[in-house]
């Protein structure tokens, strides 16, 4: 039997992510959706690439998935994302009625559970999961995004 990966695991996956983002001159974001124990989607912010306000990390990953499954639902899938999603995110999220949303780095100004947004009854969402790193990650785009300009 394979043993199952723990959330660090996907985590970790999520963040490589965000350093994609990052690279391209996004806000590092990133989001994988395992459902099984398999990554089935992996995405990034890609707001600027796109000149989409809409193409957040979450949004391209709950896009993914669902081409992936054949459906909308995201039924028996969990969420991993950098950064706690924000209010568009998570009324998607509350349409694809995900299982499990885990979150690394709290958003205290833009983030969902400060906005008061609701999730689906039978969604989950977890926080904290390789915050640090989230943040860190998060805090050196903007250093030097500012001493760019």
């Amino acid at each position: 039997m394979i043993e199952p990966f723990d959330d660090n695991y996907f985590m970790n996956r999520a963040l490589k992510e965000a350093e994609n983002a990052f690279a391209k001159g996004e806000i590092p974001i990133g989001a994988v959706i395992v459902v099984e124990n398999k990554i089935i989607a992996r995405a990034h912010n890609l707001t600027e690439t796109l000149n989409d306000v809409t193409a957040h990390a979450e949004m391209q990953a709950i896009t993914a998935a669902s081409d992936y499954l054949g459906g909308k639902y995201l039924k028996k899938c969990t969420l991993y994302v950098t950064v706690e999603p924000c209010q568009m995110c998570a009324g998607a999220l509350f349409w694809s009625q995900i299982d499990r949303i885990v979150y690394g780095a709290r958003d205290e100004q833009r983030g969902c559970i400060n906005m008061g947004t609701k999730l689906h009854p039978k969604t989950k969402m977890e926080g904290g999961i390789l915050a640090k790193e989230a943040s860190e990650l998060l805090k050196r785009f903007f250093i030097e995004k500012r001493n760019l300009n």
